[in-house]
């Protein structure tokens, strides 16, 4: 057993920096052992920025305590509670959420949402709704005729659509 305590250690993060390829943390682990430089192995495509507080499971691969990773962070503060069994969600601070649901329902939550794409955003739904009006700087096209707004010369009139 005293082996398995040189390999693993449960901690507290205190510090982040978040510049480098591979993420580097300081933590304090039980006993108030502090380690700091210790690399945070992230899953391939997902990263994050842990506040300090934030705890995490250490590996010192061999016993060897002179240089830990640290495999994963958690924060019960922020976490989302409640999930279904076989949902997942992703979640901030903030109250920021993408939440895959049962029933294949996907769930976004935020104040702002950016979409940029350098060639098309598509929708292959019979319906799209909204709650609220829809703003284009540009031309909106349906069933094949153009929308575009543009203002009458020498009327101070608001935009007339296709006039």
């Amino acid at each position: 057993m005293s082996g398995l305590k040189q390999i693993l250690a449960r901690g507290v993060v205190t510090l982040v920096k978040a510049t480098s390829k591979l993420q580097s943390l300081q933590m304090t682990l039980l006993a108030g052992e502090v380690k700091s430089g210790m690399e945070h192995f992230e899953p391939y495509g997902f990263t994050s920025n842990a506040h300090p507080g934030a705890e995490g499971i250490a590996l010192f691969v061999g016993g060897d305590r002179s240089h830990g990773v640290v495999v994963c962070v958690a924060d019960r503060k922020f976490r989302l509670q409640g999930l279904k069994s076989g949902e997942v969600a992703l979640y901030t601070d903030e109250g920021d959420r993408l939440h895959f649901k049962r029933g294949r329902v996907i769930e976004v939550e935020t104040l702002t949402l950016k979409v940029k794409a350098d060639d098309a955003v598509e929708f292959d739904t019979p319906v799209i709704r909204t709650t609220g009006r829809i703003e284009s700087a540009g031309d909106q096209v349906a069933g094949g005729v153009s929308q575009m707004q543009h203002v009458h010369e020498g009327s101070d009139k608001k935009p007339v659509a296709g006039g």
